[in-house]
């Protein structure tokens, strides 16, 4: 207290001032100065009516005695950064998982780690994991890929859908033949996995069915939506639509769920603490989906 109480009265020129900063009396400032002056056997200042100076004494020992508590407020500051500072997790995804599983998990996500700092990067291109670029990646497929590590995270459970305005005009489609009407709304992509996968295990073809490529999924969904054609809904990402009949299944009973799903991708080699606990939330909060149960169609 006392070298607080010398640094307040120096920097001030005031016993008033100090005490006030302080939040004491000026007689225990006056007090604290006294006390200190006996313990160095020196004067620190000279007292006049009206003012009060440093003296050559007091002036050199201010100057060392400032820039010690300059020292200790800034290793103060950087303890208490470093307990409140949010470790960065840079997340590379596909836009249509950020934006309709993800995103409205965030609020949870936060919640039970406050001090893990997300940032997504929505790209349709695979980014090259521990390059900098991202740390982790949240790739959808059938895993495989080459120079990481893939802990597969939950499956996706796949069926045609479309709006119900669509099937109304164009169905119904009673077995997986009648799709070839089409048009199937599809993304980019080198192969379209999903609709091959569905249709072996349904036993069709539909390779000469019209199609209507765009950008990404996100466009797919608003595309069915809009009643412009058939696409392959993935039920983790589009449960709200179908709950609210904005997405209707095309036929009954053609729910899939085989080997695609989503994967939690990595360099090799340990995981780093915060990547772990990423990687066990998403397990936990997958496990949690409640897919939206086949709805009966109208009679």
């Amino acid at each position: 207290m006392a070298l607080r109480a010398f640094e307040a009265v120096a920097r001030h020129s005031s016993f008033i001032r100090a005490a006030a900063e302080l939040a004491v009396t000026q007689s225990a400032i006056s007090h604290q100065i006294q006390k200190l002056e006996q313990h160095l056997g020196v004067l620190l200042f000279i007292r006049r009516t009206r003012s009060i100076e440093l003296t050559p004494a007091g002036s050199a020992y201010y100057a060392k005695v400032r820039r010690a508590l300059e020292w200790i407020a800034d290793g103060t500051r950087q303890i208490r950064d470093a307990k409140t500072q949010k470790n960065p997790l840079k997340v590379s995804l596909l836009s249509s998982f950020a934006t309709h599983w993800l995103a409205p998990r965030l609020a949870a996500f936060s919640a039970d780690h406050p001090d893990i700092s997300l940032h997504l990067m929505p790209s349709i291109e695979l980014a090259n994991v521990g390059s900098g670029t991202a740390d982790v990646a949240i790739r959808y497929g059938t895993g495989g890929w080459p120079n990481v590590q893939s802990s597969f995270l939950m499956r996706e459970r796949l069926s045609p859908v479309c709006s119900p305005e669509y099937l109304a005009a164009h169905g119904p489609f009673t077995n997986s033949i009648e799709l070839s009407k089409g048009p199937l709304l599809m993304s980019y992509a080198p192969h379209h996995f999903e609709w091959d996968a569905w249709c072996s295990h349904f036993g069709c073809d539909l390779t000469n069915a019209p199609r209507l490529m765009l950008h990404d999924y996100n466009i797919v969904l608003e595309a069915a939506a809009a009643g412009q054609g058939i696409a392959m809904g993935r039920h983790r990402l589009i449960e709200r639509r179908l709950a609210a009949r904005a997405l209707v299944e095309a036929m009954p009973d053609s729910r899939y769920e085989g080997t695609i799903g989503y994967w939690f991708v990595t360099p090799g080699g340990p995981l780093q603490e915060n990547t772990e606990r990423f990687l066990n939330w998403m397990r936990e909060a997958g496990k949690r989906d409640v897919l939206v149960p086949a709805a009966r169609r109208d009679r």
